[in-house]
């Protein structure tokens, strides 16, 4: 490995540069000095036992320039440029990892291969010989666990968004952005968004990755203060997790706008997440037991964190292979599984406690009704001792008061008889007007004393059109109870619902129903002869709807060959269009 920039690649593959190459001495070589070329180079000897086709791997997606030469049989070299500065529609196999097809078709010598690097975060230089045969079948495997993973991710992002729409509790808001938060964070790791969500936007690949960390740290902070209350239950942590919130956004803008090399510093996260999992542990260690699966599930999450800086520091005896890599999904994994027995915790416990409240509530309430009991028996007792004591003084007032009670008595009864006499008299007149309103020429002022709204209309109406007693006209039942608009009936054993100007000439009539009343009064006593401009100008009614509704009376009135007479309902026998 040779780190220099100005080097050309005929000076790097020189004999007086190969004494400047030496081994890495960690499993996983790394480019700790940001945006500065390095050198890497790599011997493959060919074996008669190897098949054709292979590729070459690098496993960080994030690298932002690689070069490689690789030599032909002709001492020659082939350039081949990658990295996700380059649209990803360019890559040779679309894939999220980089790789070089290499072709041993043909007797290759031993050869040594070089790999110019340069990135602006620090990068694993991974490289891996691998077959095309084995390269589908591991790929399709891992693209198989990813649809895993991301796939439990967006069933339990949709499981509390569902949650969150019934009963509008924010934790759940805030939990399901740290899902997604995490999830963006975990595809732009491992060159998932890359492929898939912004492949010609390489430029975005050095920023993704720090704004979905503050997001996840951020929504993970508020997600632990909404579910556990802390506002009311510790303010002290409360503002323990503002101030964190507060400091880890300073530092987001500060390194956006003046020093992005330190998006590097994934680790900073180690602050927010530390102080979420003490929050889950005091608040656990102070009795509130829904905290438990919250404690479980952030630990996992606080061990595979260690687990990654521990690898990070330099301990090579962690990293054995594809576990060590994926360490962290797989916590995140369990910690989705354990946050939401948290979360369905909390509400039991909550449910428990409302349920404990109303049972003290019905406790109280039971108490009350007991001590009002009480109050009433000694309010009680008390009358009956001042009654006892005013009842000397109430014996010469006993005569009176009874000669006073049977005079009430006789003026209520007078009091009821005026009443019924008075309600005859009201009934009376209220006829004799309906009677004359229904046998005589009279104004629309008369007219309207008989019917003088839409209820007295109906209410005539439904005498008339049921005066037989009522039969359902789907089943023939003679049973029914109020419909659901005014004076309607509905069957009681079909449920069919009719209302009272069905099957009458007002049924979608649009017409007031007292003047309509009115116009049928006019046709009828003028034997229709009454024009529709005579009968616009008496109920004020525009004359085309006049001559419209005059016409439908005339026809009734032809068919059912109905004259004016001195019947007082003669009238109202063109109301029914057809027997009821």
């Amino acid at each position: 490995m040779e780190q220099n920039e100005e080097y050309s690649f005929d000076d790097i593959k020189s004999d007086d540069f190969r004494s400047k190459f030496h081994p890495s001495a960690t499993s996983t070589p790394q480019t700790l000095e940001l945006n500065t070329t390095y050198w890497y180079k790599i011997r493959i000897q060919r074996s008669n036992e190897l098949e054709n086709n292979f590729i070459l791997e690098f496993f960080d997606q994030t690298i932002d320039e690689i070069t490689a030469y690789i030599p032909l049989t002709d001492g020659s070299y082939q350039v081949t440029e990658l990295g996700d500065h380059k649209p990803f529609a360019e890559r040779f196999f679309k894939h999220k990892n980089f790789e070089i097809p290499l072709d041993f078709q043909h007797d290759v010598p031993d050869g040594i291969y070089y790999f110019k690097v340069k990135s602006s975060q620090i990068a694993d230089i991974i490289i891996v010989l691998r077959s095309v045969k084995y390269f589908v079948s591991y790929a399709l495997s891992e693209y198989f666990s990813f649809g895993m993973f991301y796939g439990m991710i967006l069933v339990f992002s949709l499981y509390n968004l569902v949650l969150f729409a019934a009963v509008r509790k924010k934790q759940y808001l805030f939990y399901v952005l740290y899902l997604l938060s995490v999830s963006l964070f975990e595809m732009s790791s491992d060159g998932i968004a890359y492929q898939y969500l912004w492949p010609n936007s390489p430029q975005w690949n050095q920023l993704a990755f720090a704004l979905t960390l503050i997001s996840a740290s951020s929504f993970v902070l508020l997600f632990t203060r909404a579910l556990f209350n802390f506002k009311e239950r510790a303010p002290w942590i409360d503002k323990l997790i503002l101030y964190t919130l507060l400091l880890r956004a300073a530092f987001f803008l500060y390194s956006l706008f003046f020093d992005q090399s330190l998006f590097n510093y994934k680790f900073i996260e180690f602050i927010p997440l530390s102080v979420a999992f003490f929050a889950g542990l005091y608040i656990y260690f102070n009795g509130y037991r829904a905290a438990r699966f919250f404690v479980i599930g952030y630990g996992f999450v606080f061990i595979g964190f260690l687990f990654k800086l521990f690898i990070m520091l330099g301990i090579t005896s962690l990293n054995f292979g594809i576990i060590s890599y994926y360490s962290l999904s797989f916590c995140f994994i369990l910690e989705m599984i354990f946050f939401s027995l948290a979360i369905g915790d909390n509400l039991r416990i909550l449910k428990k406690e409302q349920e404990k409240m109303q049972k003290q509530v019905l406790k109280q309430m039971t108490e009350n009704v007991a001590l009002k009991d009480i109050l009433n028996r000694e309010l009680k007792s008390e009358v009956r001792l001042r009654n006892q004591e005013l009842e000397e003084a109430n014996i010469l007032l006993k005569q009176q008061s009874e000669e006073i009670s049977r005079m009430n008595e006789l003026l209520q009864i007078d009091n009821q008889e005026l009443k019924h006499d008075k309600q005859e008299l009201i009934t009376n007149v209220k006829k004799i007007s309906r009677d004359r309103a229904l046998s005589a020429d009279v104004d629309f002022e008369e007219f309207s004393a008989a019917y003088p709204d839409a209820d007295n209309c109906y209410e005539f109406l439904a005498e008339l059109k049921w005066k037989d007693g009522y039969h359902c006209r789907k089943c023939a039942n003679e049973q029914y109870f109020n419909g659901n608009t005014p004076f309607s009936r509905r069957c009681t054993k079909c449920g069919y619902d009719e209302s009272v100007t069905s099957y009458t000439i007002f049924h979608n009539m649009r017409i007031p129903i007292n003047k309509a009343f009115y116009m049928i009064f006019l046709v009828y006593t003028t034997k229709g002869k009454i024009s529709s401009h005579k009968l616009s100008e008496i109920v004020s009614i525009r004359q085309s709807t006049c001559w419209s509704f005059s016409n439908r009376i005339k026809k009734v009135m032809v068919e059912k060959k109905v004259l004016k007479s001195t019947d007082k309902h003669g009238w109202s026998q063109l109301v029914l269009e057809n027997d009821i």
